[in-house]
């Protein structure tokens, strides 16, 4: 049995675009609906992603402005990032854009992991971002994209399955479509 691989993932955005709710939905299955402003959370979780183990360390990290120092250990031994926008938000989506500036400044390479997240997917009539424009600058990223509703579990598991495979592909081990798991 391959020991689990360990992968420390951080969570960022803007404030209340449910970086929390999302994380916590992934890891608790269930939807925290009071809002407290996060500080920094550190989940651990394992999960199974193509025969592979992985141990997670989930990053909750508190809301960012455009001004916010990024933090030097957001970048120190994270494989991976989940950066969060709210589709009813054009200054979280404006934010995001400059934490991913700051982030690749930070690690110093052109490229890192990350899945660009649309979270409040659920809240259609309050939708100023369009899922194309989130497309649009996850490609300009190389990076994956999603639209999520953390109060509807919709894709919490998919995006954090999602940002390990991107991982994979990164450190060369991503196979080209998902494996099914063979019992023999």
């Amino acid at each position: 049995m391959p020991q689990p691989k360990h992968r420390k993932i951080a969570v960022i955005g803007y404030r209340s675009v449910g970086k929390s709710s999302l994380t916590i939905q992934f890891v608790e299955g269930q939807f925290v609906d009071s809002y407290d402003p996060t500080i920094e959370n550190t989940f651990n979780k394992l999960v199974s992603v193509n025969c592979q183990d992985f141990n997670l360390q989930l990053v909750d990290t508190a809301g960012q402005d455009e001004y916010s120092i990024f933090h030097q250990s957001h970048s120190m031994d994270i494989h991976g990032y989940v950066l969060v926008y709210s589709v009813t938000s054009m200054k979280s989506f404006e934010v995001v854009q400059v934490l991913h500036d700051k982030l690749l400044d930070m690690v110093g390479k052109i490229q890192v992991p990350t899945v660009l997240v649309g979270n409040k997917k659920d809240l259609h009539m309050e939708r100023v971002i369009k899922a194309e424009e989130g497309k649009k600058l996850a490609d300009s990223w190389g990076a994956a994209f999603m639209e999520s509703s953390a109060k509807e579990n919709e894709t919490a598991v998919e995006v954090f399955k999602r940002i390990i495979l991107e991982m994979e592909k990164a450190d060369g081990n991503a196979p080209p479509e998902e494996k099914k798991c063979a019992v023999m």
